[in-house]
């Protein structure tokens, strides 16, 4: 029964690469600032161990705050890219925001391992971090970050020409799920909404057991979702209204739900409940269903899981390129 559970789920992840195919838009990063390589701080040895291990090689970025103050140990991206030297606009981009509940616990390096192997394929990695609650984070400040640190990507682009931004893939897990489904729909964002007005824009996004409807979280009892919010839905209704992914579809913007069924984080209904609402509004979207694998493997490094992770992002991001 395992074995036709994974055979189900192989073919589920090419009918979603399928489904991802999308014109490129024109590239945003030919007015912008070059951005400058940033010192590693605590990193430093992570990093160099990345780079001494494999032909990977990554900076990381300081990208600024709008929120008038700012923690270098924090507002942060880093940047892998794959072996060898690259022709200008050849390289793809893939951004990750990882997840912890949006609190202080779990940060960017626990997507060290799956940056590194996505940029051994031959993909640009852009692993940021943020302020989450617990670190200054939460209500706006956790939200207005990961907008900034998108809005730097083409900052990061003028400086390294060898990075392509159309069909960017943006990919999230857990709390990076939702963030990085918002992350696909900021551009309908009303003027006076946090990251209205983008300066970066995915053509689609994957959410990794993401929590996609922060309604349905805080009613169900989510305290992290609560607290990230500033209150419940009665009482913060546009702030739920303004960032939860199941408000703000856009069917023009593809997107791949992956779920384990032993999740009992972030119920797997939940992205059941998205691809339909996505499929109703017209949009394109596909679900894979992981059996038996619970929140956490899904992205950990050692799961039976990773390696379809790694192609799905990959192969996305490749096949975007082409089109």
């Amino acid at each position: 029964m395992r074995t036709l559970g994974r055979l189900i789920t192989a073919s589920t992840v090419a009918v979603a690469l399928a489904l991802t195919s999308c014109a490129a838009d024109d590239d945003a990063a030919s007015d912008a600032t070059p951005a400058e390589p940033a010192d590693r701080g605590a990193a430093a040895r992570a990093l160099a161990n990345v780079e001494s291990t494999s032909d990977v090689t990554v900076d990381r970025y300081l990208y600024p705050t709008t929120t008038g103050d700012r923690d270098d140990r924090q507002n942060w991206a880093d940047v892998y890219l794959p072996p060898g030297d690259h022709e200008p606009g050849t390289v793809p981009l893939v951004v990750l925001v990882h997840g912890g509940g949006w609190q202080s616990k779990l940060g960017a390096d626990v997507f060290v391992s799956l940056s590194r192997r996505l940029a051994e394929r031959g993909l640009a990695v852009y692993n940021l971090e943020y302020r989450r609650v617990g670190s200054g984070g939460g209500w706006p400040t956790t939200f207005k970050d990961v907008a900034a640190a998108l809005d730097f990507v083409p900052n990061v682009q003028a400086a390294l020409p060898e990075i392509s931004t159309d069909d960017a893939v943006v990919a999230g897990h857990s709390a990076g799920g939702q963030l990085a489904m918002w992350s696909g729909t900021r551009h309908n964002l009303e003027d006076d909404e946090i990251g209205a007005g983008p300066e970066f824009r995915p053509t689609y996004v994957i959410s990794l057991a993401g929590t996609l409807d922060m309604r349905q979280a805080a009613l169900n009892g989510n305290p992290r979702a609560r607290n990230v919010m500033g209150g419940m839905p009665s009482e913060v209704p546009d702030h739920y209204a303004s960032v939860s992914p199941i408000e703000n579809i856009d069917p023009d913007v593809p997107i791949i739900a992956m779920t384990g069924t032993a999740d009992t984080v972030v119920a797997p209904s939940m992205a059941t409940k998205y691809v339909r609402a996505v499929k109703k509004a017209g949009g394109r979207g596909a679900l894979v269903r992981f059996p038996g694998v619970d929140h956490t493997q899904i992205v950990a490094s050692d799961s039976a899981t990773f390696p379809q992770i790694i192609e799905t992002i990959s192969r996305a991001a490749h096949n975007a390129h082409r089109d």
